[in-house]
């Protein structure tokens, strides 16, 4: 089985001032079905969620965090801690709707596992639909053994390796023969190992526009990459980080 990306929320010190941010961002509407935590949707279906640090965690910078589908949450972390992966939260239920785990792979990018409990409804939007993650982007510790722990834990093969020179390489990922993230030596000056999420946007100038009028800041380009596409790297008034990719500029 190969294992995809299924939900991403962002944990936030101001939940309505996020809110607002990323609305007026990247388009999504928004709907509290859980206390302290919003739903984010796109054309009515939702593609993640926002929520408030808990207090244990106060003082944290904000962060957005990836869940990736698994068919049972205990048997996948045993697997995590097999393939030399570490556990940062043991297996846990949301009520009604998930049994998760918070991990990590063994050159320290951390990520969510989720096997969620079967009900009415449901349902993602498309990668390709505005306000859904477009790309997903590992940049670790060791190119080679965060490849070997994904693809042997999740089934991701291979797709097109890309020569970035100095940076080193940059490795595609797919399932069922379809790109759906790339995989990169993290660069230097990164304090750590990460995931990065790229929310689908319809013209990267004017949401540049959008970002710099809510009060969010730009941390790198917008710039071309191959295959024509336009991102943006930039963090959000609160400090979370966050990348948008658009097929035009």
């Amino acid at each position: 089985m190969q294992n995809p990306f299924i939900w991403h929320d962002l944990m936030t010190s101001d939940v309505e001032a996020a809110k607002k941010f990323y609305g007026a961002v990247v388009g999504w509407t928004f709907e509290a079905q859980m206390p302290d935590y919003h739903v984010a949707s796109t054309n009515g279906v939702g593609m993640g969620g926002i929520m408030a640090t808990p207090e244990n965690l106060k003082g944290m910078p904000p962060f957005w965090s990836g869940y990736i589908y698994v068919a049972d949450v205990d048997a996948a972390v045993a697997k995590i801690k097999k393939l030399g992966g570490k556990t940062h939260r043991e297996p846990w239920d949301v009520p009604h709707v998930a049994r998760m785990a918070v991990v990590g792979d063994p050159t320290g990018a951390n990520f969510n596992i989720m096997q969620p409990f079967p009900r009415e409804g449901g349902g993602l939007p498309p990668s390709t639909a505005l306000g859904a993650v477009g790309w997903n982007e590992a940049h670790v510790g060791d190119l080679d053994a965060a490849w070997k722990f994904y693809s042997e834990m999740f089934g991701w093969t291979k797709g097109e390796v890309m020569a970035m020179g100095a940076m080193g390489d940059y490795v595609l990922f797919q399932i069922d023969g379809k790109d759906i993230g790339g995989m990169m030596k993290k660069f230097d000056a990164m304090p750590m190992a990460t995931w990065l999420y790229y929310f689908n946007v319809d013209g990267i100038d004017a949401t540049v526009e959008r970002i710099n009028a809510g009060g969010g800041k730009i941390m790198m380009g917008p710039h071309q990459v191959p295959g024509g596409d336009w991102i943006v790297n930039a963090s959000d008034p609160q400090g979370g980080y966050f990348c948008l990719t658009s097929k035009t500029k």
